[in-house]
């Protein structure tokens, strides 16, 4: 369903272009973990759109789990500084770790992510991100499916925000200061 907001931020990446992606990473996704115990964590707030649409395009039995990460608060520039403020409530050892990330921009807080998982012994970990900026990479992550390779503007919807805002957007649009 295609929904028009009145004059919203410039779009970079449409709702049809999204939604498309999300499939063929949700068929990689089937494919590659057929007959494993696949855990997929979303990392909150920003990536619970993807995480949701994500979810239902992968054809096997699943458990979701959820881990709410900061390392921005209000700005546009990564603090430096990851904060867990949710963490897993079941044990992964011994699982398939799929963790889905909205934005992976300096790289700082997947790094992290997959550092403290790795300590609680699953069988394997891998990264799924729905936009991902090679120019702004500080921290070397491997992420196995990315929606979408982007440049160095920040960007707000499909649960991107700013200062809690957008996230509603059915797109991804570069963010202006003046909106």
């Amino acid at each position: 369903m295609s929904r028009k907001l009145e004059a919203g931020p410039k779009a970079l990446l449409s709702e049809v272009k999204i939604r498309q992606r999300v499939r063929e990473l949700g068929a990689q996704i089937t494919q590659d973990y057929k007959g494993k115990d696949l855990v997929v964590v979303c990392v909150l707030k920003g990536s619970f759109i993807f995480f949701a649409d994500l979810i239902r395009c992968i054809d096997l039995p699943i458990s979701c789990e959820f881990m709410g990460v900061s390392s921005y608060g209000s700005g546009t520039v990564s603090s430096g500084e990851v904060k867990i403020t949710l963490d897993l409530t079941e044990p992964v050892q011994g699982r398939h770790i799929l963790i889905v990330e909205d934005i992976v921009d300096s790289g700082l807080t997947m790094k992290y992510l997959v550092n403290n998982l790795t300590t609680r012994k699953p069988a394997s970990i891998r990264c799924a991100s729905l936009l991902v900026k090679p120019e702004s990479v500080e921290n070397e992550v491997d992420v196995e499916y990315t929606g979408f390779q982007i440049g160095k503007e920040f960007v707000i919807g499909y649960g991107l925000d700013y200062a809690g805002r957008f996230r509603q957007l059915p797109y991804v649009g570069i963010f202006e200061q003046e909106n």
